[in-house]
């Protein structure tokens, strides 16, 4: 991965929402960086800071309450902090993308796909509205949409879950974009309609080498498609390492507990012979954290000084680190 060009870099990313009841750091000293061609997972439980880190890095967080308040994200060798808004605009949509969550409220459902899809051409390619047409029907090709020339002059509400999902993609990928964010991009689908966007995600980044995001839950997921994983738990990175070394060495008692959580094919469940293994206790508010370490009111391993002091990253090996007093708290 060292040979490969780093086209993103996230350092010490602090986003912070101010409120009537208190300061809530969603995002609290963040770092990870990304290269081309890369599928870099963000996995954590809901809340946990993944979806505020994505709008951070295309400065979508709401202002106010929320305020970046620290760090840099470095898109090719620029301070995406640092950008006027103007300059912004160029690189939000065209040089990275992003498929948002819910892709039903996320269309317009007053303009038909087609519109919505040709805008991206029009508005930063500069293309004319039969170009744009043109461009949009080979992207819903592309993306697997039958009958292109009669899906583009439809409305959102007339497409199935699995159709809007895939002309998020379309429109993501208009512009080649050089990095693709996917928030939960399976949320709300059917396990084999799941099964063919993200086997449709592998293809086409493939086919244009775009580094890609992918924001889940589902470590499943991320076991088919991330070459690396960075594990969050309430605003902060608590582990990360390649996928196959996460998967087979995890090294945090959180990721350990997101793994023994996952259901094994072929094992029934039932007490006795198997059965799956809940994470304790609740995600603490982010209006009140623990003094110490995020995880130790859930933590089974536990120390003394876990309660105490927060520990920091510590390096493991080549690419993998943990914040964990296991192993030295950084």
């Amino acid at each position: 991965m060292s040979q490969q060009t780093e086209i993103l870099s996230v350092r010490e990313l602090k986003t912070y929402f101010y409120t009537f009841e208190g300061v809530v750091r969603a995002v609290d000293d963040v770092s990870f960086n990304l290269h081309q061609g890369e599928t870099l997972g963000l996995v954590g439980e809901s809340g946990c800071g993944k979806s505020v880190t994505a709008q951070s890095i295309l400065r979508l967080v709401p202002q106010p309450p929320g305020r970046i308040v620290q760090g840099e994200i470095l898109f090719d060798g620029i301070d995406l902090l640092k950008l006027s808004l103007s300059r912004l605009r160029s690189v939000r949509g065209n040089r990275i993308s992003m498929i948002f969550q819910e892709p039903m409220t996320s269309l317009n459902p007053v303009f038909t796909v087609g519109d919505q899809i040709g805008e991206m051409f029009h508005v930063h390619q500069g293309l004319g509205k039969k170009e744009s047409r043109d461009r949009a029907i080979q992207m819903l090709r592309l993306v697997q949409i039958p009958a292109p020339e009669k899906r583009i002059d439809e409305y959102p509400h007339q497409l199935s879950g699995g159709m809007r999902q895939r002309a998020m993609i379309a429109m993501a990928l208009a512009c080649d974009p050089e990095i693709l964010i996917a928030d939960e991009p399976t949320t709300a689908l059917d396990v084999t309609i799941q099964a063919q966007i993200i086997d449709l995600m592998i293809d086409l980044q493939e086919r244009t080498r775009t580094g890609l995001i992918m924001i889940t839950h589902d470590l499943g997921v991320i076991a088919e498609i991330a070459q690396r994983v960075v594990v969050m738990y309430a605003g902060q990175v608590v582990e990360e390492a390649t996928t196959r070394e996460l998967f087979q060495d995890p090294s945090h008692p959180y990721t350990r507990g997101l793994l023994k959580s996952i259901p094994l094919l072929g094992k029934r469940l039932q007490v006795g012979r198997y059965r799956l293994q809940e994470i304790p206790g609740m995600v603490p508010s982010l209006y009140g954290l623990p003094a110490g370490c995020s995880f130790a009111p859930r933590c089974p391993e536990r120390m003394e000084v876990c309660g105490r002091r927060p520990p920091g990253l510590a390096d493991l090996s080549p690419g993998h680190q943990v914040r964990c007093w296991l192993h030295g708290g950084g």
